[in-house]
């Protein structure tokens, strides 16, 4: 017979992995699963269920993305990127990771931000890149990265990226969740609603430095 310390400390234990295992994308239960099309999504307190097709009906187009050949359209901060998940690539469909292009004008960042569920792996094609990312003690891990040097994000630290060459710089990044999130810090704090008395307090802004930050990062004040 377990002590009733005992009993506590398994359920302790088991609770913590439950965690663990809901935090990350499931273990495929057969070969692959390619999107039905046919059947809209599911959605869940933690992932989105897409309805496999019968595995007979699979082709090798399912397995090929041909969509990183060129550089996507670009924003006004020089990045550009293209992604490429289970929405757009049905072959990665319950695979448990994701991929993108990106490409960084001269000059061009790629601002902080970070992947709630999700590693990410990034490989410099061609360029000079300022990359690194922040850890919890506010400690800052970064230097430039040349072609062909690999650099790791933990999930969830805030991350960065500035070409800091003379050409256009592209990257590949690689994703251990087939639907990793992102969330950029500045939309974050300035364009989601957060109230105007907390964000002053918080950076020492005054209310017109805040409507500024706003009218630049919230969707809805710039119409």
């Amino acid at each position: 017979m377990f002590s009733e310390k005992t009993f506590w400390l398994l359920l302790a234990i088991f609770s913590f992995c439950v965690s663990i295992t809901l935090a990350s994308d499931p273990d495929p239960v057969q070969d692959f699963c390619i999107p039905n099309p046919r059947f809209g999504s599911i959605r869940t307190a933690h992932l989105t269920i897409l309805p496999c097709k019968n595995s007979s009906e699979a082709t090798t187009d399912d397995f090929v993305f041909s969509g990183m050949k060129a550089a996507g359209n670009f924003s006004e901060t020089g990045l550009a990127v293209t992604a490429a998940s289970p929405n757009n690539f049905p072959g990665l469909n319950t695979l448990g990771m994701s991929f993108a292009r990106a490409d960084i004008e001269v000059g061009g960042i790629n601002p902080p931000h970070f992947h709630p569920r999700a590693t990410e792996l990034v490989h410099v094609i061609q360029g000079k890149v300022y990359s690194g990312f922040v850890d919890s003690s506010n400690r800052v891990f970064a230097r430039i990265l040349e072609q062909g040097e690999v650099m790791v994000f933990p999930r969830g630290l805030v991350h960065f990226m500035m070409n800091v060459g003379d050409e256009p710089a592209t990257l590949f990044g690689s994703f251990n969740s087939q639907n990793p999130g992102m969330q950029k810090i500045p939309s974050a704090v300035f364009g989601s609603g957060i109230d105007e008395e907390l964000l002053q307090k918080a950076f020492g802004l005054s209310s017109k430095q805040i409507g500024t930050m706003r009218r630049k990062f919230d969707p809805k004040q710039a119409r």
